[in-house]
C-alpha cells in the first residue's frame, strides 16, 4: 500500500506542479475564474501558483509530503469558489472549452481528491502502533 501512496503523491506532485506553471503561463484564463468580488485577480493566480508548486515539492520529498497533503486540503477549498464561479459561469479555461456538466463534475471531485490526497500524503487512514 505505501508504494501506491508514494505513486499518488508523485503524480499529485506532477498535477500541481505542471497547473503552478500554467498559472504563470495563462494567467490571464485563470484571473478570469477569479470571483468578482476578490480584488487583484492576477495577484491571487501568481500566489496561488507558487503554493502549487511549493505542494508538487513537498509531495515528492518524504519529510515534507504529510505537510504538504495536509496544507492541501484547506488549499483545496479556498480555490473552491473559483471553481464554482467557473461551472457557474461555464468559463472554458484558456483553450479548454468544458461543457457545463463537466465543469460542475470537476467542483464535486474536488471533495474526493482532498480525502486521496489526505490519505496518499498519510494524513488519514490506518496508524500505526508503536510498541
Amino acid at each position: 500500500m505505501a508504494r501506491v501512496k508514494i505513486a499518488l503523491c508523485w503524480l499529485f506532485a506532477l498535477f500541481f506542479f505542471v497547473a503552478g506553471i500554467m498559472h504563470f503561463v495563462q494567467d490571464d484564463s485563470f484571473a478570469a475564474i477569479v470571483p468578482p468580488v476578490l480584488p487583484f485577480p492576477k495577484l491571487i493566480v501568481w500566489v496561488t501558483g507558487v503554493m502549487e508548486l511549493v505542494f508538487a515539492v513537498g509531495l515528492v520529498l518524504p519529510k515534507y509530503r504529510k505537510a504538504a497533503g495536509f496544507w492541501l486540503a484547506p488549499y483545496l477549498l479556498a480555490v473552491l469558489p473559483a471553481n464554482i464561479y467557473m461551472a457557474m459561469h461555464n468559463i472554458p479555461l484558456g483553450d479548454m472549452a468544458a461543457s457545463p456538466t463537466a465543469l460542475w463534475v470537476r467542483v464535486a471531485l474536488q471533495f474526493p481528491l482532498i480525502a486521496l490526497i489526505l490519505w496518499a500524503s498519510g494524513n488519514i487512514g490506518r496508524r500505526q502502533i508503536s510498541t
